[in-house]
């Protein structure tokens, strides 16, 4: 009589149990079936008390010995568990959990491995399991095994996983999971799975192609990772994946030179996924390389609109089930080919780009609107470093020149006011910049970023004084014009150069190449400041002055064509007319290999005040050769 009373009280405790876990199943389904009605607070809430109520299900169930009658009820419920703890990012709890519940189950078999290596660990199970009735159950916690591997971006475990055990996560998704659908809709007694298997073994095969594909291409092996890609662009997967596929596809043929097959993949992917913004980013940077101007401009239009869409900043996060593909797919590789600039950063590329190519009142629209973007964040104090993004003055300059450029000079000197004020108290009476070390000295050593961050007050408030010196040469202001520029020059001369064992010296234009962009931006300030000034004073006859300044412009920035021209200008005035002429050629053979954007729009030479003819020139310099023949 003992043993029928023994078994109805097991049997009324699976039944309790089952009850419980299918409690929990279907309240976390409920929550999944809200959408876009629940918030991310509320999805996490509900995820931490499913995952908590999960744990204390498994302390009952292996708070007595294992049976085989409640093995599979066990397996189910931390297969539940582990799933609910991997979309927590709890990784190495979910690898505890699944390592507790195999030794059990091997512990009816009277086997003990005692191996420490994971994937061995997972190999002695499945051996020592056979084809018994336990092993789908098992292949689900190796999914979610498989899953954390990916997590934590263990891809060359799963390579060699997959050599020996591919071929069960295969039967996973063609049977098993079919097997209990069908019992499930047979009976509710049933233990439910929080995640479908089948479901889980489809993200998890894209997930590794992506994640191993992008491995392959941050390692050089384009047309290997390009196979692969391919193969996994016909999965079953959600659109964003789908769309990865081809977005790294495009990649892989970019770096094999193939520029026109890549914008295929990018094109596909954008109609795989409209709101892919990798694939379209990584168009407008192939437009950029086959110099297409005007689809690289129209593409950062549309790139910026849809990325100012909020449904559009973290397309991956967009999850159809528990496991998110960000979670999966969290490789630094990845990041780095998925990466895209925020939305300010393209704004800024669409006004600089817009400006630099004859769509300057367009280009200033932009910035009006970067601008106005930027202030707003600073005044609700929630604006952050910004990558690619140039700091607040350097916009304000920017901003300047392009205003400048579209004729409208005062309101370049009202941004201009902005920056001056702003830095000009903090500006020191001395600045040092060493060899090698490149720190600064202000009033002795400033050292780090306060150093750098010194220098760069001093020269954007000389390139401010530049800007205003423009606009009153602009408007013919001659007296002002040389005012502001004789201020930007007295800024600049109070920077020194230091070489390791001299004296600090005026810096040149020799020292440039070797000692970056800082003294790059000095000189080339400073050849525009005497050249505008030099260029001020020809206008009053002051031919004197103006010689001088232009052949100092010269000096400091040789490569200045406007200082050349009028350096030869104000020659031919002073009758030295050969002089002239040989300044003029020199000028014209100047190869300007900076293209005018890989500079900053202040540091441009103007295209506004008085502009020389160069067919006038050349027509001078012919009648000079030919009174010189006679």
């Amino acid at each position: 009589m003992s043993c029928p009373v023994k078994r109805y009280k097991s049997i009324s405790l699976l039944d309790r149990w089952i009850q419980e876990n299918n409690h929990l199943v279907n309240k976390w389904k409920q929550q999944e079936e809200g959408g876009n009605s629940v918030s991310q607070d509320q999805n996490q809430t509900t995820l931490r008390w499913c995952l908590s109520e999960f744990h204390k299900l498994i302390r009952k169930i292996q708070g007595i010995p294992p049976l085989a009658d409640h093995t599979q009820m066990e397996l189910t419920v931390v297969y539940n568990a582990c799933v609910c703890s991997v979309a927590h990012s709890q990784f190495s709890e979910a690898e505890l959990l699944l390592r507790q519940a195999t030794e059990r189950v091997l512990q009816m078999t009277g086997d003990g491995p005692a191996a420490s290596d994971t994937s061995v660990f997972w190999r002695i199970v499945f051996r020592s399991m056979g084809n018994t009735a336990l092993n789908s159950y098992l292949q689900y916690l190796l999914c979610v095994q498989w899953a954390i591997w990916l997590a934590t971006c263990q891809l060359k475990t799963i390579k060699e996983f997959q050599r020996g055990q591919f071929s069960l996560l295969e039967m996973l998704s063609v049977g098993v999971g079919d097997e209990r659908s069908e019992a499930r809709g047979n009976s509710s007694d049933i233990p439910l799975l929080v995640m479908d298997p089948r479901q889980l073994i489809e993200l998890l095969q894209i997930c590794t192609c992506i994640a191993q594909g992008a491995e392959m291409l941050n390692e050089g092996r384009s047309s290997e990772a390009l196979s692969g890609l391919q193969t996994a662009s016909s999965l079953p997967a959600p659109r964003t994946l789908i769309a990865y596929t081809h977005v790294l596809s495009g990649s892989c043929l970019a770096h094999m030179s193939c520029p026109q097959m890549a914008l295929q993949c990018y094109r596909k992917a954008l109609e795989t996924d409209s709101l892919c913004v990798c694939a379209l980013y990584q168009s407008i940077l192939i437009y950029r390389q086959l110099g297409n101007t005007l689809a690289e401009i129209q593409g950062l239009r549309l790139l910026h609109s849809t990325l100012m869409l909020s449904s559009a900043t973290k397309p991956a996060l967009v999850r159809s089930h528990l496991l998110s593909p960000s979670l999966l797919l969290d490789s630094q590789s990845l990041n780095s080919l998925l990466s895209v600039p925020s939305a300010l950063s393209v704004l800024h590329s669409l006004a600089q780009k817009c400006v630099c190519h004859g769509r300057v009142s367009e280009g200033v629209e932009y910035y009006l609107d970067l601008l106005a973007a930027v202030y707003s964040e600073d005044q609700h104090g929630v604006r952050a470093e910004v990558p690619l993004l140039p700091r607040l003055p350097e916009l304000y300059l920017e901003a300047g020149a392009a205003l400048l450029m579209a004729q409208r000079p005062a309101d370049c000197m009202a941004l201009c006011d902005e920056v001056i004020s702003t830095t000009l108290e903090l500006l020191p009476e001395k600045l040092v910049l060493e060899e090698q070390e490149e720190e600064f000295e202000a009033e002795g050593r400033a050292v780090g970023g306060e150093g750098e961050d010194r220098v760069w007050m001093l020269l954007w408030a000389g390139a401010a004084y530049l800007l205003q010196g423009h606009c009153h040469t602009h408007l013919k202001d001659w007296k002002q014009a040389v005012t502001h520029y004789t201020r930007c020059i007295n800024l600049l001369v109070r920077v020194r150069f230091k070489k390791r064992g001299f004296q600090p010296l005026i810096p040149s234009a020799d020292m440039v190449g070797k000692h970056g962009r800082d003294l790059c931006v000095l000189q080339r300030l400073k050849g525009l400041s005497l050249a505008g000034r030099g260029i001020s004073f020809s206008q009053t006859d002051q031919l004197k002055e103006a010689l001088r300044d232009l052949q100092l412009s010269l000096q400091a920035f040789p490569d200045c064509v406007g200082g050349g021209l009028w350096c030869g200008e104000v020659l031919w005035r002073l009758g030295r007319r050969q002089e002239a002429a040989a300044c003029w050629e020199k000028t014209w053979s100047f190869t300007t290999q900076s293209s005018a954007e890989s500079l900053s729009l202040y540091l441009q030479e103007p295209q506004s005040g008085p502009l020389l003819d160069s067919m006038e020139l050349h027509n001078r310099i012919k009648e000079l050769g030919l009174t010189l023949s006679v």
